[in-house]
C-alpha cells in the first residue's frame, strides 16, 4: 500500500475501542501494517473479549488495510513480550509502538481503594513501560547488528495528568509519569534512532462519555470526535516526524498545540532560617505563574 507509513509495522495497544481503534483504522489507511492489542475488556478492566480486537482487524481488512489481532494483556511481561512476538512473526520487524492502553475507576481520594489505584497505573503506566521495555530492547539489539532504526514509541498522556482533574488522582498520575517516561526515555533511546513522544488527545470515547465531557458542547459541536487525534499519531508514526523526540504533542477538534512542562519560575537566594521562608517565598508565589486549568490555559 501507499501512504505517509506505507509498510511500517506499527502495534497499538487498546485498540479495540475508542482512540485506539481510530488510530489502527487511521494508521492502516496510511498504509501500515498493524497490530490491534485490545483485551475486550469493560472500561473498568474487567470482563475480557478476545473478540473486540478481531472485529477491528475485520473492518480493516474489509478496507484493504493489513491487520492481525492480539488480545493479550500487555500490563504483563508475557504479554508485552507477546505482542512485539506477534509484530515479528507475522512481518519480520516493528516500527511503532503506539500506547494507548487505558481503564478508568474514577473516585475522590478519600473513597479511593488500593486496588482502584494499582489497577489504573497497572493498565496505563506498567504497560508503557512493559511495551516500550520490549520494543528498544528489539531495536537495541537491531542496531548493534548495523540495521540503521527509524523507530517510533508513541505514548498517550492526558490532561488530567499535565494539567490535572479532581477526582482522578489515579488516572492523573499514571498520565503524568507517562509524559516524565516519554521525556527520560527519548533521551536514552536516541542513540538508538528510536524517538518516543506523547499524544496528551481530548476526546469522546467509551472511557470519557459519563464524565463532564459527555454532555458538553464541545461534545454536540464535534470538536470532541476522536478523528482529530489520529492524524497526529500517524504523522508521529511516520519517517516524516525524523528527529521529534520528548514532547507532548496537544490534539483536539479544539486546537494542536505543543505542551511545555515544569520550569524552574521565580527564583530567590537560599535562606538558612525556617523564620525568613514566608517572606521571601510568598514573593515568589506571588510572582509565578499559576497551574494551567484543565484546559492548559493560565488564568490569573
Amino acid at each position: 500500500m501507499t501512504g505517509m507509513c506505507a509498510d511500517r509495522v506499527c502495534v497499538v495497544t487498546g485498540a479495540g475501542r475508542g482512540l485506539g481503534e481510530v488510530h489502527a483504522h487511521a494508521l492502516a489507511a496510511a498504509g501500515a501494517r498493524v497490530v490491534v492489542n485490545d483485551l475486550g475488556a469493560a472500561k473498568d478492566g474487567t470482563r475480557p473479549d478476545p473478540s473486540v480486537a478481531e472485529a477491528v482487524v475485520e473492518k480493516i481488512r474489509a478496507a484493504g488495510g493489513q491487520a492481525v489481532a492480539h488480545a493479550g494483556d500487555v500490563s504483563t511481561e508475557e504479554g508485552a513480550e507477546s505482542l512485539l512476538e506477534c509484530a515479528l512473526s507475522t512481518w519480520g520487524r516493528l516500527d511503532v509502538v503506539i500506547n494507548n492502553a487505558g481503564i478508568l475507576r474514577d473516585k475522590m481520594l478519600v473513597n479511593m481503594t488500593t486496588e482502584d489505584w494499582d489497577s489504573v497505573l497497572k493498565v496505563h503506566l506498567r504497560s508503557t513501560f512493559l511495551t516500550s521495555r520490549a520494543a528498544a530492547r528489539y531495536w537495541r539489539e537491531q542496531h548493534k547488528k548495523g540495521v540503521e532504526n527509524d523507530a517510533r514509541i508513541v505514548n498517550t498522556t492526558s490532561s488530567s495528568g499535565i494539567y490535572g482533574n479532581v477526582g482522578q488522582s489515579n488516572y492523573g498520575a499514571a498520565k503524568a509519569a507517562i509524559a516524565s517516561f516519554t521525556i527520560i526515555t527519548s533521551r536514552e533511546l536516541e542513540r538508538y534512532g528510536i524517538t518516543v513522544n506523547a499524544v496528551c488527545p481530548t476526546a469522546l470515547t467509551r472511557m470519557t462519555a459519563d464524565t463532564r465531557f459527555g454532555e458538553s458542547e464541545d461534545a454536540r459541536s464535534g470538536v470532541l470526535d476522536p478523528k482529530w487525534v489520529s492524524p497526529v499519531v500517524v504523522w508521529l508514526a511516520s519517517k516524516q516526524s525524523t528527529g521529534v523526540t520528548g514532547r507532548v504533542i496537544v490534539s483536539s477538534g479544539r486546537n494542536l498545540a505543543v505542551a511545555e512542562g515544569w520550569r524552574r519560575g521565580p527564583t530567590a537566594p537560599p535562606v538558612e532560617s525556617a523564620e525568613d521562608v514566608d517572606g521571601v517565598l510568598r514573593d515568589l508565589l506571588d510572582r509565578a505563574q499559576p497551574n494551567a486549568n484543565q484546559r492548559g490555559e493560565v488564568v490569573r
